[in-house]
């Protein structure tokens, strides 16, 4: 008899039959507030109509087809319709199925269009569990310790978290002087500008926390950037398609990349991802570096057309900024009662709880528990931070102002029973 492999702990209990918008139902029929999207995959929601009658009819006419052996409508409809939402001057596209494969592939193009070997990436960021991509991740050690020697030419630089430096006495502001200014002491010591392909950031840490960067930090990124030839690389794999309440998570700082990853939020679940890059930056790829098998399958590229459709018709950008300042706002109020609670981050319904100990330290261990707790009561959460310190909400985009309230509504019953 075959069993999944030991290592995949599930994070509920949960052994689901069916799912519909936000709802998610177990095999004894309990209904479950499901808050975690699949880590922010299922956009809009569970088996939303449209995606599924687009799923079943592509089903019908053809399941796959080799991109670079044959071409198929549903790809070339999404590329085309991937053009009206880009960011300005990104009109060159390939595609994948993972955001690991999304962070390689962004990764070789910029070796290549630049010739320069090293990439930096920013303290607490996720970027996947390949071996490249492992080495461009700073979330944690879980992710690529015990299989080194990882990849070479990544070097890592300071992200502004004013979360993080709270211990030093630095606000916001004084965070980014010291990321920016340490960068530049990167580029001093460790990686010259001439050896330095690109800076690779997300606009929201993910794994790291939920951490927003801010405007400033951005416009410092792009400026060194076009200063000294680099790159600049964002990584929008849990950020975009809405999720910040803003179609990209670049929106909030009117930063202009030249290369972007995306997965996640695109297909309402089904695996598809992929990077985007001017062509001119796009056709400095070398021959045969960019493929796969599975990228851009038929019947994927039938649901990313379909959910670009219900989020536009349904207005989900502007209902994940309505519902997520609805939600920021009732987790800082029940957060207020409990010393335990250090505060709310993130952006739209992207949003994050930490917990700290008496001394004012990283609690991931009430932060387990406190998930845990709410699993039982029939919320889904998922914990994220560089110490498991937070519980994170990342609702599908469907959902509603009802919903919202009954999650908050569980989340103090939660707290309760867990820090009382």
């Amino acid at each position: 008899m075959a069993t999944l492999s030991p290592l995949l702990k599930q994070a509920t209990p949960v052994v689901a039959t069916h799912g519909q918008g936000v709802n998610l139902y177990d095999t004894e029929g309990r209904r479950h507030l499901d808050f975690t999207a699949g880590i922010g995959v299922t956009s809009t929601g569970h088996c939303h109509p449209k995606v599924v009658e687009a799923a079943q009819a592509q089903v019908g006419k053809l399941i796959h087809g080799q991109y670079t052996t044959i071409m198929h409508e549903p790809l070339q409809r999404l590329t085309e319709r991937l053009g009206d939402v880009l960011p300005a001057g990104l009109d060159s596209l390939f595609f994948s199925n993972s955001g690991s494969e999304a962070a390689e592939a962004a990764l070789r193009l910029a070796r290549q269009a630049t010739g320069r070997p090293n990439i930096v990436v920013f303290q607490g960021g996720f970027h996947g569990r390949t071996v490249a991509a492992a080495s461009l991740t700073t979330s944690g050690t879980k992710f690529k310790t015990g299989f080194a020697p990882l990849m070479p030419g990544v070097v890592v630089a300071p992200f502004p978290n004013p979360r993080h430096y709270r211990a030093y006495g630095f606000d916001a502001e004084q965070a980014t002087d010291f990321a920016l200014r340490e960068l530049d002491l990167v580029l001093q010591t460790q990686s010259a500008p001439a050896d330095t392909a690109a800076f690779l950031v997300e606009p929201v840490l993910g794994e790291g926390g939920y951490v927003p960067g801010n405007r400033r930090f951005f416009e410092g990124l792009r400026q060194r950037a076009d200063e000294h030839g680099i790159l600049l690389i964002l990584d929008e794999v849990q950020t975009g398609f809405g999720r910040t309440g803003e179609f990209w998570g670049l929106d909030h700082f009117g930063v202009s990349p030249d290369i972007m990853m995306f997965a996640k939020g695109i297909a309402s679940g089904f695996p598809i991802s992929g990077i985007a890059a001017s062509e001119e930056v796009m056709s400095k790829a070398r021959p045969g570096s960019q493929g796969g098998t599975y990228g851009a399958n038929a019947v994927a590229c039938a649901a990313a057309l379909a959910t670009l459709e219900v989020i536009q018709e349904e207005d989900l950008v502007h209902n994940a900024a309505a519902r997520g300042d609805q939600l920021r706002a009732g987790l800082e109020r029940v957060g207020g009662q409990h010393a335990q609670v250090a505060g709310v981050t993130g952006l739209g319904l992207m949003l994050a709880v930490e917990f700290v100990d008496a001394d004012g330290e990283p609690d991931g261990a009430t932060s387990a528990a406190v998930q845990q707790e709410a699993a039982k009561r029939g919320l889904l959460l998922l914990n994220n931070g560089m110490y498991g310190q937070n519980v994170r909400f990342i609702p599908a985009l469907v959902v509603s102002e009802t919903e919202v309230d009954e999650a908050l509504e569980l989340w103090e019953e939660t707290l309760a029973a867990v820090l009382d």
